[in-house]
């Protein structure tokens, strides 16, 4: 537990992510899941791991709206710390200022991704990541349902996190 902790220290400090970070936005450290199955491909057909938990509740919610003429697509699943960390550090390499980075990506050690229980859902006809998802039968389906299925809105509209409004972020709340 220290060690996760120091590492996400450490990582901080080379990305240049304040100390008060996580008491600044309300946001808790999230532990990095290492027992994960798979969950088939994304979108873009690269292979997506969820927690076990998350991976059942996944499949059972996503075959009921199948089966009410919903379809829910995979942008992304579980995102190491790793996985994290990279992301950032490309956006600040291109130039992209660490606040604003902040607003769209958790900084490593917390994003829900990083538990393996959380989703970026899309729905066919739909850019993925975009606003527009909120406009989509799927999100509507989603806001309907999902809570049956134990998997909530992260991030709404004007969220304490500080984080961009995600229509497409999804996670599990039973890990």
């Amino acid at each position: 537990m220290l060690d996760y902790k120091n590492r996400i220290m450490e990582i901080h400090v080379q990305l240049g992510i304040s100390d008060n970070y996580a008491s600044q936005h309300g946001l808790v450290l999230q532990w990095e899941e290492t027992h994960l199955v798979d969950i088939g491909e994304d979108i873009f057909q690269r292979p997506q791991q969820l927690s076990e938990q998350a991976s059942a509740r996944w499949q059972v919610m996503k075959s009921q709206a199948k089966k009410d003429g919903v379809l829910l697509g995979v942008v992304s699943a579980f995102r190491s710390v790793d996985a994290q960390t990279k992301i950032i550090q490309k956006k600040l390499d291109q130039g992209q200022a660490l606040t604003k980075i902040l607003k769209i990506n958790a900084a490593p050690g917390y994003s829900e991704h990083h538990t393996g229980c959380a989703l970026d859902i899309t729905t066919p006809g739909c850019a993925a990541l975009s606003e527009s998802f909120e406009s989509t039968e799927a999100f509507d389906w989603l806001r309907e349902n999902a809570r049956e299925y134990s998997f909530l809105l992260s991030y709404p509209r004007k969220n304490s996190f500080g984080i961009a409004y995600e229509p497409w972020h999804w996670a599990y709340h039973e890990c």
